[in-house]
């Protein structure tokens, strides 16, 4: 049976696994689904029409589900999606999607966190974005409408990344960054506003990449963005000269991929 406190209220319309834990003072709206072991420790806001997935723990006056924060929105059905084992910490919030006719290009009505996240204090994930598997989100680190973050991604206590911005996977950015411009896969980018300052070495080492993986990389990152010639002939080159780098041709993908907001790039 779940355990629901006798303080907390229960939309009759949610659908609550057996073994979920609601704590003291928690609501849980409308349209909202709690898969197995999932666990709200007290005061949580889980607002409508939000799923969660298994054993994921959800800390006090976090608020998640709520409303998109745009101008365009007028209470149209849209949803947040969550995936498993996540840890969201004090007063994270996850908004809700935007629907297609929302205002300023609209939006897929929709918004997606992975699963084995870690969501520190503060932490914010705005309308439509999505949020790859096991990404760390520090405290205060604030995710704008639209941004997409690959899998594998640490972000920074207090950075922001700029709606419709990018950060590909395996990537970090510094504490306090203003992310403006896409960060590659693998990046390390930091700084006000965030340049790129190499690759995300520590995270390589930990997932346990060996010094001549990580020397070829290296390789490759210098010929892009260290070469002579022009940004689109060093890629092209890139792309021929280490197709057989996985690494490198994600980087490549994601490069080429059609976005809203300019590369970041290493200072000039």
């Amino acid at each position: 049976m779940s355990q629901i406190h006798p303080t907390a209220i229960v939309d009759p319309s949610a659908w609550i696994a057996a073994d979920v834990v609601i704590g003291p003072w928690c609501t849980v709206g409308p349209g909202v689904a709690l898969a197995e072991g999932v666990h709200l420790v007290s005061h949580v806001v889980i607002q409508q029409d939000t799923s969660v997935g298994a054993r994921t723990v959800i800390h006090p006056f976090a608020v998640i589900g709520g409303d998109p924060q745009h101008n365009g929105y007028k209470g149209e059905p849209v949803r947040l999606e969550i995936g498993s084992d996540n840890s969201i910490r004090e007063h994270a919030t996850f908004n809700r999607g935007t629907p297609p006719h929302a205002g300023g290009g609209g939006g897929t009505g929709v918004t997606r966190v992975g699963s084995n996240g870690l969501f520190m204090t503060g932490a914010h994930v705005g309308h439509d974005a999505v949020v790859g598997d096991n990404v760390v989100m520090a405290n205060q680190a604030t995710l704008g409408g639209h941004a997409r973050i690959g899998d594998k991604v640490f972000l920074g206590g207090l950075c922001a990344v700029h709606q419709n911005g990018r950060v590909g996977q395996g990537a970090i950015v510094g504490g306090l960054a203003a992310v403006t411009r896409d960060v590659i896969p693998y990046g390390s980018a930091w700084g006000n506003h965030a340049r790129l300052h190499g690759l995300n070495l520590i995270g390589l080492k930990r997932k346990g990449y060996g010094k001549d993986a990580v020397r070829r990389l290296l390789a490759a990152y210098r010929d892009l963005f260290e070469g002579p010639g022009v940004f689109a002939d060093r890629l092209s080159k890139v792309e021929i000269e280490y197709g057989d780098l996985i690494e490198i041709m994600e980087i490549v993908a994601f490069i080429r991929e059609s976005s809203k907001r300019p590369l970041c790039l290493p200072e000039a």
